[in-house]
């Protein structure tokens, strides 16, 4: 089905970002599955062609270009080249919203260059041992002591948690206030500050080559400048970001099952059974359209929550509602396509074992699915 969402710069922009996945990212993608992170200096690489803040001001080495169909292309791109690891979305679905929006000019000039050229990655340290879709419930604390704050407390599942040398800290910095969702704020920890320190790469199902850490704060003394937002009001600053994180988790899905659907039906046609392409029995004929007819309507779907994101239509639940619907089509599609493989599926060296295990981690993070449908509920009134 044809798209009609982009515009001429958009492709160039595609092509940019295909050729560097290409050339840049998917060879090594057996090295980076296997070290569970990626080399920094790809990161780089990826700053200096224009692939990471385009949002940002010009000022400050960005594009002043607002417009979520770049996100979208830059993810459809890494798994349509079959790279795995780096986490440029985290750092452009997620993160710049943050750095972007919430920023003193001052702040600005110290991390959004570095942030745009790819010196600086950058994570959000939101999920704790003990609080993950509860996010009003986090232990974390940051105490007021003159000018600084103190955190102390624990974070874990914190994507490009080993690279990261600027961490956004969701903290409680009002221990007082009357509901669990308000006191707390955001503050940035930077790479080497006394008493944080990184815990062991996280042993994942998939996505193994994206650097997945435990961060530790153990009085650690922030100055007060590192403050982010309104103090106190970071819950609704999350809530404000989350939105672009779902939609992103989303497009992800929608371009992990055009993967598989692509994988499976060249491997339709040339693998045999019985003296006949397995693709030209009837039950996988009809598997394979059914996944299309799937894939095409999940694509209008999310192509749509994409204008809406550009317009500043697009509401909380029906980024719930994407995230939930994409997630779980992906992955009856794309366990689907295993199932298609047959025993080679099964096969860490072919690629649709590799998205299976993938694609499994979309129904958790960015708030579990269960989460998104009573979110959606809510709405409902209920």
């Amino acid at each position: 089905m044809r798209r009609t969402i982009f515009e001429p710069e958009h492709e160039d922009f595609r092509q940019t970002a295909r050729t560097f996945f290409e050339k840049e990212c998917a060879p090594h993608s057996e090295e980076w599955e296997a070290q569970g992170y990626v080399d920094r200096e790809v990161w780089l690489k990826a700053g200096a062609l224009g692939l990471i803040g385009w949002e940002m001001p010009e000022e400050y080495g960005g594009a002043d270009l607002e417009d979520f169909r770049f996100n979208a292309i830059l993810n459809e791109e890494y798994w349509a080249t079959g790279t795995v690891g780096i986490g440029l979305g985290v750092q452009n679905d997620i993160l710049s919203g943050y750095f972007r929006k919430l920023t003193t000019e001052e702040q600005k000039k110290r991390w959004l260059p570095k942030f745009v050229s790819g010196e600086y990655i950058t994570a959000i340290a939101m999920s704790e041992p003990g609080a993950g879709s509860d996010l009003a419930n986090l232990k974390a604390t940051a105490r007021r002591d003159g000018d600084h704050y103190v955190i102390n407390g624990s974070k874990t599942f914190i994507s490009n948690g080993l690279l990261a040398d600027l961490v956004v800290v969701a903290a409680r910095t009002d221990p007082t206030a009357e509901k669990a969702h308000q006191g707390i704020s955001l503050i940035v920890v930077e790479t080497g500050t006394e008493g944080f320190t990184r815990g062991r790469k996280l042993d994942k199902i998939g996505q193994r080559a994206a650097d997945t850490a435990e961060l530790f704060f153990d009085n650690v003394r922030v100055p007060v400048e590192n403050l982010i937002g309104e103090e106190n009001r970071g819950f609704y600053h999350l809530m404000s970001n989350l939105p672009a994180e779902r939609l992103g988790i989303a497009i992800h899905a929608v371009a992990q099952a055009r993967r598989a659907i692509e994988l499976t039906t060249e491997y339709a046609r040339e693998r045999k059974a019985f003296g006949s392409p397995i693709g030209t029995f009837q039950v996988n004929r009809h598997a394979l359209a059914q996944m299309q007819i799937e894939l095409d309507v999940m694509q209008t779907y999310v192509d749509t929550c994409i204008l809406g994101v550009n317009s500043g239509e697009l509401t909380a639940d029906e980024a719930a509602g994407a995230k939930w619907w994409t997630t779980e089509t992906q992955w009856r599609i794309i366990d689907r396509c295993l199932q298609l493989h047959g025993g080679y599926g099964y096969m860490n060296e072919y690629e649709i074992a590799r998205l299976w295990r993938d694609s499994r981690v979309q129904r958790i993070y960015g708030g579990t699915n269960e989460i998104m449908l009573d979110l959606v509920g809510r709405n409902l009134g209920f």
